[in-house]
């Protein structure tokens, strides 16, 4: 059975405070611009019910440990 890709909320920091954008597959979350600022919620979190959240970066490793 094929491993479903992690759910995390994509938001962007703004003076006023966190901005959600969406929530989509981490996939999804990776393959957006490296020009736009966003961070993601944490994957081993409830996506949208989570104050965790990390760099885009980050999630890329997590993603990569076995």
């Amino acid at each position: 059975m094929k491993a479903r890709r992690p759910l995390v909320e994509v938001a962007v920091e703004t003076e006023e405070g966190r901005v959600p954008l969406g929530i989509m597959n981490a996939k999804q979350a990776l393959s957006l611009p490296d020009d736009l600022d966003v961070k993601v919620s944490h994957p081993d979190h409830e996506p949208g019910s989570t104050d965790s959240f990390i760099p885009k970066g980050e999630l890329q490793r997590h993603l990569d440990k076995p």
